[in-house]
């Protein structure tokens, strides 16, 4: 994989903050006692306090449903803010985080959804570090159960019967219990196995991986290595070499990228090289006035942050929305799809939302969708592998990304994504697909996001395409009646109920009853879209709004117009939420 079309940034820029690049970089900031440089830190504490819901929970971006690690990033940022700066916000989050615990002591991302370890960590921090609460007792016992044969510990224990190690899954779990306890109560895992992993994964030349067999080093996972052993009392086999590994990252502007051969320096980088250098106790002192530089030169109009300059900060949704909705020359067009095959890790094969970052279900899906990877068919096997060999989770479905408890939507995406790569041809995996929409099925015919949940008209959708995908005999009598149910009189469908449409919902029915052979009304739709067309011809999300909704809702819009039109354009398979 080379990376040096991210380097001229072909893809489409959204030119807004990012939370998990705003909580970096505040957080970096923190720890080199330089968040006085932030230049408007009210500004980033209004960005910040803007994803909080009336449950008390944050959320990802503004309207989306809380989950955990939201909540923990954005309560953990304000507080790293300077005192004078920090914004009013609603209810408190911790009766939101309790929403999300589990009888057995671990916490799920999202009320309903099942534990895991990236969530656990979160809502225990949040509630032991930020409302000085103490988390439940049974705690301990669900960490416990974490430690897989090899020594390492998994994402969930249903994970760990697998043998799923990762240095991440150590890292939040070793912290989970840290900050519960204070390190004070017995460890809950064999010490001597639980080190021996950890530090087999630092290589010869200093840094780590996550896992068993990846053939990379990382500064994500060597700054998530070093905390773990750090959080043990232990450290690295090799201490002065994983200083000089980190150190060697450093670029010429004065901050760094995560790995060899990477050439972009990010938020992340710098977020985790300063991390693990505090880890490994190694100074700080030459280095802080060029991160510092480096990381505000990351901040955007928004007041938050994304991952490196604005200007230059594409990201795959937005590209792929442009790509998908004709919205770039045929030049612009393959500089962009070039550039989206960039953003992958090296160690997995899935498509990051952002360079750098971690890979995402759904930004796979979008990606494939907008012609990545069309001609490659070792890359679309390799795809196919990363989907079913390294996320799909024991009760086979998908989350978000590695490790995250299963849910409805990004199980579609995977099932679609399989279908597309030619993944789907394992039938295991697809039984699993099958398995996971069964455990969230309300009623006949009615699907929640999570087992447990709420049946909406989305979820309901991307249930039934997945049990198609999967030959698991969907019927599309259940699609009409779903259709039928949320079916609004003037135009559009609802999430819930059938008074309020919006454009996702929308996008949904009118692709499952494609997919189903089922008619549909060109007027209704029709009265629909130009209910949310905006001035500038865009597209809000819903009628009720009067603002555009961005790249996404015109990709969906516009994507619904070409349906429309004499040619018939195919929907492509997309899922959002």
């Amino acid at each position: 994989m080379t990376y040096q079309a991210l380097l001229s940034s072909s893809g489409v820029v959204s030119g807004e903050s990012d939370l998990w690049c705003t909580y970096a970089a505040v957080r970096t900031l923190a720890w080199l006692g330089r968040t006085g440089d932030l230049p408007s830190p009210e500004g980033v504490a209004a960005y910040l306090a803007s994803r909080q819901n009336a449950d008390g929970g944050f959320a990802w971006s503004a309207g989306m449903a809380s989950d955990a690690w939201a909540t923990y990033y954005c309560t953990q940022a304000m507080a790293d803010l300077p005192a004078g700066s920090r914004a009013a916000t609603g209810r408190p989050s911790s009766a939101w985080v309790w929403s999300t615990a589990h009888a057995d002591g671990g916490f799920a991302m999202t009320p309903g959804q099942a534990s895991d370890v990236w969530a656990t960590y979160y809502a225990v921090r949040t509630l032991a570090e930020i409302h000085g609460e103490r988390p439940p007792p049974a705690l301990s016992d669900w960490l416990a159960a974490l430690q897989a044969e090899d020594g390492g510990l998994a994402w969930s224990p249903a994970h760990a019967k697998s043998g799923a190690s990762d240095v991440r899954a150590c890292y939040y779990a070793v912290t989970a219990w840290s900050t519960a306890t204070g390190g004070a109560e017995p460890l809950p895992w064999d010490r001597e196995r639980l080190t021996g992993w950890l530090r087999r994964r630092q290589s010869a030349a200093g840094g780590f991986t996550f896992q068993a067999g990846d053939a990379t080093d990382c500064l994500w996972a060597t700054f998530r290595a070093t905390s773990a052993l750090a959080r043990l009392g232990e450290a690295p086999r090799d201490p002065a070499g994983c200083v000089a590994w980190i150190r060697a990252r450093l670029g010429p502007g004065g901050s760094f990228t995560r790995w060899p051969g990477y050439p972009v320096p990010d938020v992340w980088a710098a977020f985790c090289a300063v991390g693990a250098l505090r880890e490994l106790g190694a100074g700080l002192g030459d280095l802080a006035d060029g991160v510092v530089a480096t990381l505000l030169s990351f901040r955007t109009g928004q007041a938050g942050f994304t991952y490196r300059a604005p200007d230059v900060a594409s990201d795959v949704l937005t590209t792929s929305a442009h790509l998908l909705a004709g919205r770039l020359p045929d030049g612009g067009a393959r500089d962009a799809l070039r550039w989206t095959e960039s953003c992958m890790l090296p160690n997995e094969n899935g498509i990051m939302y952002m360079p750098g970052r971690g890979s995402e279900v759904r930004c796979t899906l979008w990606a494939l969708s907008a012609g990545a990877f069309e001609d490659d068919a070792t890359a679309r096997t390799e795809i196919a592998h990363w989907l079913a060999g390294a996320i799909q989770n024991p009760d086979g479905g998908f989350g978000y990304w590695e490790g995250r408890a299963s849910d409805m939507v990004s199980t579609c995406a995977a099932a679609e994504i399989l279908h597309l790569t030619g993944g789907d041809a394992v039938p295991a995996r697809m039984r699993g697909i099958a398995g996971y929409a069964a455990s969230c099925e309300t009623a006949p015919g009615r699907y929640a996001n999570v087992p447990g949940g709420r049946d909406t008209l989305r979820a309901t959708l991307q249930g039934l395409r997945a049990l198609r995908r999967a030959a698991a005999g969907a019927d599309s009598a259940r699609v009409r009646d779903a259709l039928d149910r949320h079916r609004v009189r003037g135009g559009g469908y609802a999430n819930e109920g059938n008074r309020v449409p919006d454009l996702l919902s929308t996008y949904e029915a009118v692709l499952a009853a494609d997919a189903f052979g089922l008619g549909w009304d060109p007027g209704h739709l029709t009265r629909f879209l130009d209910s949310v067309r905006t001035a500038d011809a865009g597209f809000a999300w819903t009628p009720l709004t009067s603002a555009g909704g961005g790249p996404l809702a015109d990709c969906l819009g516009r994507r619904l117009e070409m349906r429309l039109s004499p040619a018939q354009d195919a929907l492509p398979p997309l899922a959002l939420s």
